[in-house]
């Protein structure tokens, strides 16, 4: 990425790397398995014939208390009878219509499927077994500006056990942090143009990095159920974070449209003529990769698509990915995105064995770990990626015609 950069440095006005799009999950651990559960539910004096009758009067109280702070501060309470329903435009147009600028924008509730806590009668003990599986039940979504992330939005499912979802965007936190320094920027959807100070902006970014985000969160949780003091009064439980999803981003913004519509088909024919499954894995899995091993029993897919923000060419390796995009026209995007964090490794030592020597292991999901681990291994996907754009002698396959075929949802693939 950095040669890609220095080759084009006339073109371009500047370069950001980031966080975009994180979703937290939250989980209080104790009760997260079945095993926990029902030492929980001894503890408390529950019975397993009564869980069902427990669990939904859980469910009520959590939903009372949602939206009596929801009245309090004015802002509606909507049931969504579809889950498929739009919940981010239904939220933005209520803050829209209503001009929230900051705060709670609305609170939105609908019925879908999560994994939840349900009596299972098995015919051979003849007992009431607790499992674990797919279930309908209610969840609550509540949107709100916050005073220092901006716009996210936060999930509780209220059917034990009770896990919180929280999305925030590194983009739009930006944009907060900008305007509090009174930075000039011009900024279209969830990207950023132009910037007057880039050396400034990336330095906001690498700030997001230090944040306390068990400590963030926990207040967003707080406000999300409020109910939760009640629930586990007798035994309180803290909710465990870990980022389920990532992105990182790095945008080259180009002075011109002209100027990158000029270098992006060249991109494109070359990511989809040039790179093998070996290039993929090395983005995304194994540093040191010169071959596919051949225990590999997953899947490595590089795909192509139109967009109507712009022309995708995806590697992926599993749930994982390297995406890059033109983006407004004039952004050039590279960006890594991780769904499964245990198909890659990072460098570190064990868990809970501070004095044992680093090796190579699974990367793990805790709120505190995707920034110091998982952030040199996204910069480290980009920058492979980025670096392996046609130069030099390579750069004749600019000119080189390469045969695709269509795939599923409008995808092109080699």
């Amino acid at each position: 990425m950095e040669e890609f950069i220095r080759l084009h440095r006339p073109l371009i006005t500047g370069v950001v790397r980031g966080f975009d799009r994180v979703l937290f999950r939250g989980t209080p651990r104790l009760i997260a398995s079945v095993s926990g559960m029902g030492a929980w539910l001894s503890y408390l004096g529950v019975l397993r014939k009564d869980f069902g009758a427990f669990a939904q009067d859980v469910t009520e109280r959590l939903k009372r208390a949602a939206q009596a702070v929801a009245e309090q501060r004015g802002r509606p309470v909507r049931y969504l009878p579809s889950s498929s329903e739009n919940k981010e435009g239904v939220a933005r147009e209520i803050a829209r219509r209503d001009g929230i600028t900051e705060g709670l924008v609305c609170v939105l509730t609908s019925l879908e499927v999560g994994m939840g806590f349900d009596l299972h009668r098995n015919r051979e003990t003849k007992h009431l077994d607790l499992v674990c599986r797919p279930r309908r039940c209610l969840h609550i979504y509540q949107y709100l500006v916050h005073p220092t992330l901006g716009w996210i939005n936060a999930r509780l499912q209220t059917w034990f056990p009770l896990t919180i979802k929280v999305c925030i965007n590194g983009r739009r936190w930006l944009g907060r942090q900008m305007d509090a320094e009174g930075m000039g920027y011009a900024q279209r959807e969830n990207t950023f143009v132009a910037l007057d100070d880039p050396a400034r902006a990336q330095e906001l970014l690498d700030d997001q990095l230090r944040t306390d985000w068990p400590g963030v969160l926990d207040a967003i949780a707080a406000e999300l159920s409020p109910g939760h003091r009640e629930v586990f009064a007798r035994y309180p439980l803290r909710y465990y974070w870990s980022a389920d999803e990532t992105e990182w981003a790095t945008d080259v913004m180009f002075r011109s449209p002209r100027d990158l519509a000029r270098l992006y088909p060249g991109l494109i024919r070359y990511a989809m003529a040039s790179m093998g499954s070996a290039d993929v894995m090395r983005f995304l899995a194994d540093r040191t990769l010169t071959r596919v091993n051949g225990n590999f029993k997953g899947q490595v897919v590089t795909d192509l698509k139109e967009r109507p923000e712009g022309i995708r060419v995806r590697h992926r390796v599993n749930a994982n990915a390297v995406k890059m995009y033109d983006k407004q026209g004039s952004v050039l995007r590279v960006e890594t995105t991780i769904n499964h964090a245990r198909g890659i490794k990072v460098y570190r030592r064990p868990e809970g064995q501070p004095d044992a020597p680093m090796r190579w292991q699974r990367l793990r999901k805790g709120a505190w770990t995707p920034w110091p681990r998982r952030t040199p291994n996204d910069r480290w996907a980009n920058w492979r990626r980025g670096s392996a754009a046609p130069r030099g002698r390579r750069a004749s396959v600019y000119g080189r015609s390469t045969r695709w075929r269509r795939g599923t949802r409008g995808c092109w693939r080699r």
